[in-house]
């Protein structure tokens, strides 16, 4: 059964929401709001996101169908018809859409704009090629490895095995679902929200309007990755403890250690993700300290008896949720980023009380900014010892490694996976 075709407008904001992302490197919220896509309606708004999202996920593979039938892709300016056919190409050959309406839509984008108009013919014929012949090429691709940017794929196969790499992509193609973390009564939460509880206590649901959710006002709950509990919950008991969350924005692990009991200190360097934390602590009344500072210059008052270091990172464990990213960064990313994380945790070390626990994490699925970090930390301090990571509370033991955390996306297959993240526990001696 083919999907609902909405029409023009709600194709028009997915190619600007698309062009922002892939031509003007742009991170799709923002370019949700240049294309206009919130002020679509109900219907077209959600059907324009799906485009765009299904055209991230998929764009190896309707970008090999389309190479196929042009001798060469459209740049510069004239680059917009590209965007049009890619969106006809996910809704034709990814999504089942109703052949007449994408090719005569894509065909009216085009002749509507005053750098595609000459190029309207063209766009026709590939369209056309695409319902009539797309579908059977698009099955046969290796969807794993193409609709993975090469830099990306060729790391993860050396870091996890081309079977668990295969995985990890399928997972990325299929999305996330919305986890949320109650405060407290898990179990009472999932039968009033219909959701399903995860082995960490997150509630997880297919999705929705958040704002709309029962609790939401009240903030009996917030929006959290089951993977992304997980490093909180490494530090122990925190009851009474004086913990920092170092590189904390937006709040999800600072409103967790608060209602663990910690006496918690959020420090980031950004203040308009701080305005978002500070929202979240008064919605969901809990308490903490709030600092905007960058860690590299900043002096507590005092040492710590627990730190979680979430390190700023390249961010591939998202994937699932943010298609655009691995198309915003490629590898040179980590140059400049590894250094930065191994200044936090050298700088977050002078802060830790003697007998304190530092745990380190990234949602990252790249071992240079996971165990590699680890490792140069350990050469250069030999008062830190790992504190091996054990089964429990959610972390199955095919998530340890070398007593360290390292979870994929393509783990819990039969719910739905979960956000790649990596985490070392460190006890200072």
């Amino acid at each position: 059964m083919g999907i609902a075709t909405p029409g023009l407008e709600a194709r028009r904001a997915a190619v600007a929401a698309l062009d922002a992302v892939l031509q003007h490197d742009k991170p799709l919220d923002i370019a949700w709001r240049e294309a206009g896509v919130d002020k679509l309606r109900e219907r077209d708004a959600k059907f324009a996101r799906m485009l765009v999202l299904t055209t991230l996920r998929r764009l190896g593979s309707i970008d090999a169908v389309i190479d196929r039938f042009v001798a060469r892709r459209p740049v510069g300016k004239n680059g917009l018809a590209v965007q049009i056919m890619r969106i006809a190409g996910a809704e034709l050959m990814a999504l089942d859409g109703a052949a007449h309406a994408a090719v005569d839509i894509a065909v009216r984008l085009a002749k509507a704009q005053p750098d595609t108009r000459r190029l309207s013919g063209m766009v026709n014929a590939v369209c056309r090629r695409l319902a009539d012949e797309g579908c059977r090429m698009f099955d046969e691709i290796d969807s794993d490895a193409v609709d993975t940017p090469a830099w990306l794929w060729e790391r993860l196969k050396a870091a996890y095995g081309e079977p668990t790499a295969r995985a990890i992509a399928a997972a990325h193609r299929h999305g996330a679902a919305l986890d949320l973390l109650p405060a407290r009564d898990p179990e009472n939460w999932a039968e009033r929200l219909g959701g399903t509880l995860t082995p960490t206590g997150s509630l997880r649901l297919e999705g929705g309007s958040v704002p709309a959710l029962e609790g939401y006002e009240e903030g009996a709950w917030w929006v959290q990755d089951a993977a992304a509990t997980m490093p909180a919950r490494l530090l122990g008991d925190v009851k009474g403890k004086r913990v920092l969350d170092l590189c904390a924005a937006p709040g999800g692990k600072t409103m967790q250690l608060a209602a663990m009991g910690a006496d918690v200190t959020a420090l980031d360097i950004s203040a308009p993700r701080m305005r978002r934390m500070r929202e979240n602590l008064l919605r969901t009344r809990t308490t903490a300290r709030v600092v905007i500072a960058d860690a590299l210059d900043w002096t507590p008052d005092g040492e710590f008896d627990a730190i979680l270091l979430d390190a700023p990172c390249s961010a591939t464990g998202t994937i699932r949720r943010h298609p655009d990213l691995p198309h915003l960064k490629s590898g040179a990313v980590l140059a400049a980023l590894a250094p930065l994380q191994d200044a936090l945790m050298m700088r977050a070390w002078e802060w830790l009380t003697p007998g304190g626990r530092l745990v380190y994490a990234t949602c990252s699925l790249l071992p240079e900014e996971g165990q590699n970090r680890i490792a140069s930390f350990l050469g250069t301090h030999p008062d830190a010892v790992i504190d091996p990571v054990e089964p429990g509370q959610g972390i199955a033991p095919e998530m340890i490694a070398d007593g360290m955390l390292r979870t994929l996306p393509c783990h819990w297959p039969d719910i739905g996976g979960l956000d790649g993240f990596f985490a070392a526990r460190l006890r200072k001696g």
